[in-house]
Formats: structure tokens, C-alpha cells, sequence
């Protein structure tokens, strides 16, 4: 079994990983230094001596990349059968939870094993609730439930390689585009229990709150922008289209024709980054709009006569329709 340990400007708590690592004979052991800089080469020396192999990066370029630049290695040395875990280099992660997960991927190959925290106890607060926040956005866009999508204990099997490069990212929002993407490519997600271990209240995470995060709801926050862009050019439009037609049924057809295609444009290419090149895409997107139409104007009325205010009804109406849309798209029109 290989353990991959991404790792940027770590401390002893890496070598004291590693030490625990090497008592099983079983372990072998790939640390990517991340850039961290002369300041910590007798650091990766050390762990080097211990029996490591550490590949290099001359400048930080995020974890993202620091696992890319593993998973190409192994793909030039890997056997068909081989076992790897990714673990944080931070002492997070227990030596029997690492075994734990990567027997998991022996029994299952095909699956992709997660090591889920339970979140209890002494927790910061700003894992418990960025943690929360990832695996509702994740349950709502994919519909699978997942209690712990922010874990670096992760383990996969050689048939993983290949997507795993194929996918867009190089910091921690790489390992969400994982989850994301999983389903997609065919393969189970799959959570086995492991212990929530914070030290120092995780003061040595490189995680960026903001910028991290915008980097990880990129996919949802692309479509909400598309979205809104669409809107305002449907608004604009059918302004444009009544001064010059005095029509407000062709204003609206039309408004809506061309908004819905440049919505498509903005989803395919932006969103999605849909790679089939055929009207497949575009049939199944112009019945999602018609179905959505429909939709729209039953549940509004049915809100309606239920009492409801017709702008609580039609703000409803439409984040529930939202919600619907990104889903459809994601699974069915560019899944």
C-alpha cells in the first residue's frame, strides 16, 4: 500500500507520520513537497532517510497539484492492483485509520473510500461549519449524502489514475471536484469511520477561507452567475423587443428564446464544460426549458391558491426550479 502525503511547509509532526508509517513493513511511503523552501529541506531529508520517496515542487502550486504530481508518478510505476491512501501530513490522521481505508479499497477496488470524522468534541469552528456547508451544497447538487467531504484520508486503487489527473483543479478545491465528479465517472463514494483528531485547533492548515472557498463552490456559484446573466439579458431584451414590436407576446418568445440559448452557451462551455459535439445536448436542454416552463406556471398557481402571497409564491417557485435545473443539467442534459 502507498501513502501519498501532500505537504507544505510542515513540522515534526510529518516525520513523526512517517516514523509511525515505516513500522509497517507494507507501507510505502510518497511525500510531495509542495515548495516549501530551503527553510524545510533538512526536514524532507530527514524524512527521505526514513525510507520516503519526495518528489518536489521548485514553488507552492496547492495540494491539488501536490496529489496530481503524485498520481503521475505512480502511473509510470503502478501495478493494476496497487492500493493508495492520500493522508494530511499534520498528524490528523491515525496510522490505523490509514490502514483501515486502504484495506477498504483491497475488499473494493472500483470504490473510492473516504475516512469520515465524526465532528465531535472539540472541534474549530470553522471546520465544523465549513464542513457542513460543503456537504449540504454536495448533497444538493448531487444528490448523495456524504457527512465528511472536506477529509484528506482518501483511498483509491490504480484504476483511479487516469481521472484522477483528468480532473480541473490545483488547491483543496480539487478534492470537492473529486466528489463531484465521482458519480459521473462511474465510481462509488464510500465513508469509513475514522477519528476526529484537530490539533492546535488545525493552526497548520493552508486552507484560505475565502479564496478556497470561492474556488471550491466555483461550479455552483458559475451556474447562479449564468443564471443571473441570463435573466438580465431575458429583462433587457423583452424592453428592447417591445419598443420595436409593441408585441408583448412575440417580445416574451423571442426575449425567452434567446436568453434560454445563451444561458445554454454559458452552461455548456462554463459551467458543465460539456465535450459532446452533437444536437443530443441541445434537444435534451430545450425540453428542460419547456418541462421548466410548465412547471413553473402550475406551481406558482398551486402555491397561489394555497394562500400564499404571489411573491413569496414566486420566489419559491423559482430557487426550488433553480435547484431542479442545476441538477438536470448536471445529470441528464451534460451529464
Amino acid at each position: 500500500m502507498m501513502i501519498i502525503i501532500p505537504s507544505y511547509e510542515p513540522d515534526e509532526k510529518l516525520v513523526k507520520l512517517v516514523i509511525a508509517l515505516k513500522t509497517n513493513p507494507a507501507h510505502q511511503i510518497l511525500v510531495v513537497d509542495d515548495g516549501s523552501g530551503p527553510r524545510y529541506a533538512n526536514l524532507f531529508a530527514t524524512v527521505a532517510e526514513l525510507g520516503a520517496t519526495v518528489l518536489t515542487h521548485e514553488v507552492n502550486r496547492g495540494k491539488g497539484a501536490a496529489l496530481k504530481t503524485a498520481f503521475a508518478y505512480l502511473k509510470e510505476r503502478a501495478n493494476s492492483d496497487d492500493v493508495f491512501v492520500t493522508a494530511d501530513s499534520d498528524g490528523q490522521h491515525l496510522v490505523e485509520d490509514i490502514d483501515r481505508v486502504g484495506q477498504a479499497v483491497k475488499r473494493s477496488p472500483h470504490q473510492i473510500v473516504l475516512g469520515a470524522r465524526a465532528f465531535v468534541g472539540k472541534v474549530p469552528a470553522r471546520s465544523r461549519f465549513g464542513n457542513k456547508v460543503t456537504a449540504g451544497l454536495f448533497k444538493l447538487v448531487t444528490g448523495q449524502a456524504i457527512s465528511d467531504t472536506q477529509t484528506g484520508l482518501r483511498g483509491f486503487s490504480s484504476q483511479h489514475l487516469d481521472w484522477l489527473l483528468s480532473l480541473p483543479g490545483e488547491r483543496f478545491e480539487y478534492e470537492f471536484q473529486m466528489l463531484l465528479d465521482s458519480k459521473k465517472a462511474g465510481f462509488t463514494l464510500v465513508e469509513v469511520p475514522i477519528e476526529t483528531i484537530y490539533i492546535e485547533e488545525n493552526k497548520s492548515s493552508h486552507f484560505r477561507p475565502i479564496q478556497d472557498s470561492v474556488r471550491i463552490y466555483a461550479p455552483f456559484l458559475t451556474f447562479m452567475a449564468s443564471s443571473c446573466a441570463a435573466a438580465l439579458l431575458d429583462i433587457g431584451l423583452l424592453f428592447l423587443l417591445m419598443t420595436l414590436t409593441n408585441n408583448l407576446l412575440v417580445s416574451v418568445i423571442l426575449s425567452r428564446l434567446a436568453s434560454a440559448g445563451f444561458q445554454y452557451l454559458l452552461n455548456a462551455h462554463l459551467v458543465f464544460r460539456q465535450k459532446e459535439q452533437n444536437l443530443t445536448p441541445i434537444m435534451r436542454y430545450g425540453l428542460l426549458v419547456v418541462a421548466l416552463l410548465v412547471c413553473n406556471a402550475f406551481m406558482l398557481q398551486g402555491l397561489v391558491k394555497l394562500g400564499i402571497g404571489l411573491l413569496l409564491a414566486k420566489i419559491m417557485t423559482e430557487i426550488f426550479l433553480f435547484l431542479v435545473s442545476y441538477r438536470m443539467q448536471q445529470t441528464v442534459v451534460f451529464g
